[in-house]
């Protein structure tokens, strides 16, 4: 959504802005109802009651949503700075926002919708705080420049009266929303207590495309499939008995279902053909159709299946190839979130209340250090890095090992533990000193 910078924004603007969101729910909740669960198949027609009607479920949004977000943001992400004293308000600022927990509730909630947004105000204590929104109830409007920079944010929906309320966050002012969708008006005035608007989107790619949106055909085909299968097998088990060739009383198929015995004799007992009605098996074909279902799921997905029994089994290396499609997913994430992280510092950098007079341009040498939790072999890391100690350097031979957090430090702790050496100072004859500068009795 993009307006000319140059244009007026009126309360009129605003509720078309308001529409054209409204077009987006649908495609919000639903993916938030795949992520749930929720599938297309319950949605599907009835059948008829003779027959089984099995609606089977396989999670796969929440599965690679999960396993993605753990992957990209489950160890978390660390921020340092040059300067010790900013760097001790940036970690407090962190600590009383949790911010661990917001930024994997971002993270997630970015998977889910393709976007989410990140609110910023200020609490009765006058501290700065963040809190993480759904796109369902929130949107920015850019102008239409060559960067698209963000013009105004809007949030809205209805109270417990059902009665719609909202808020305008502006380049010139804050304040309250009345009225109604239709017919808006600008309320009563809010704080305006940064130099830009106090929203910040967080996304995972250009597109604002969901982490699984591009295989929803494939997981609704597998949920189909599946359910079909439960159908069959559900069939197999109720079949019908057939009795060609003779007359049976309803006496007879009791005595039949109770003693289950089948006795026909007499001359024309050679003619009857009793049998179960089979239903061609079609087992294999469907077995093949899900298992080529899955492998299409994780690999359009770019996400990696690391439930499968083969996946622990691989190498260091082997394993970093079945994980590359996901590490490049990965850094695309990685590029947008540190893009948002900078807006975030930005705006709480530019409340001197909040960091060191003359420290407002500190948010730029911020470093934000990103690891991916994925599987360590220490065995390996361990060998590659005796094998650089005297090729390199001993920091870049310690830089390997994924047990070593801080590779400064850890040399330091090395020197600490190394022991020392038994030297004898000289002696000066003529001070009748050592050079430690003790004196001889």
């Amino acid at each position: 959504m993009t307006l000319d910078r140059d244009t007026e924004i009126t309360p009129e603007i605003i509720s078309k802005f308001i529409r054209i969101h409204q077009m987006e729910l649908y495609r919000y909740k639903y993916l938030m109802n795949c992520y749930k669960g929720q599938m297309e198949i319950y949605d599907y027609a009835a059948k008829d009651s003779y027959k089984p009607d099995n609606r089977l479920v396989v999670n796969f949004p929440k599965y690679i949503t999960d396993t993605f977000t753990g992957y990209f943001n489950g160890i978390p992400v660390k921020k340092s700075h040059p300067d010790d004293s900013v760097a001790e308000v940036l970690a407090n600022f962190d600590n009383l926002n949790d911010m661990e927990d917001e930024e994997s509730e971002l993270a997630k909630m970015a998977c889910v919708y393709g976007r989410c947004y990140e609110f910023m105000y200020q609490n009765e204590q006058t501290e700065t705080c963040v809190v993480y929104n759904s796109p369902e109830d929130m949107f920015l409007v850019y102008d239409n420049s060559i960067k698209q920079e963000p013009l105004f944010a809007v949030r809205y929906g209805l109270d417990d009266n059902n009665v719609f309320e909202g808020e305008y966050y502006g380049p010139d002012k804050n304040c309250k929303l009345t009225g109604s969708e239709s017919a808006l008006q600008f309320g009563e005035e809010i704080g305006k207590y940064y130099d830009d608007l106090p929203v910040t989107e967080f996304y995972i790619n250009e597109e604002r495309m969901s982490v699984f949106e591009s295989v929803i055909t494939l997981f609704n085909a597998f949920n189909k499939a599946i359910s079909e299968k439960a159908n069959d097998v559900e069939y197999f088990s109720d079949q019908y008995l057939a009795f060609l060739g003779a007359e049976i009383e309803g006496d007879d198929l009791k005595q039949i279902r109770e003693n289950r015995v089948i006795n026909y004799f007499g001359t024309e007992a050679s003619n009857v053909d009793v049998k179960f009605l089979d239903k061609p098996d079609s087992d294999e074909q469907t077995e093949h159709l899900l298992d080529r279902l899955q492998k299409l799921i994780f690999q359009t997905s770019m996400v990696a299946n690391i439930s499968d029994e083969n996946f622990g089994q691989s190498s260091g290396t082997a394993l970093a190839y079945k994980l590359e499609a996901m590490s490049n997913l990965a850094l695309q994430a990685q590029r947008k979130f540190q893009s948002a992280m900078n807006k975030r510092y930005r705006l709480f950098f530019s409340l001197a209340t909040n960091v060191p007079a003359g420290s407002s341009d500190g948010w730029k040498d911020i470093e934000y250090t990103f690891t991916r939790n994925e599987p360590k072999n220490i065995k390996e890391e361990a060998e590659t890095a005796q094998m650089l100690m005297g090729v390199t350097s001993e920091e870049t031979a310690l830089s390997v090992l994924s047990v070593v957090s801080d590779v400064k430090t850890e040399i330091d702790k090395i020197d600490a533990e190394k022991p020392k050496t038994g030297t004898v100072p000289a002696y000066d004859f003529e001070k009748g000193a050592t050079d430690d500068g003790s004196v001889d009795e």
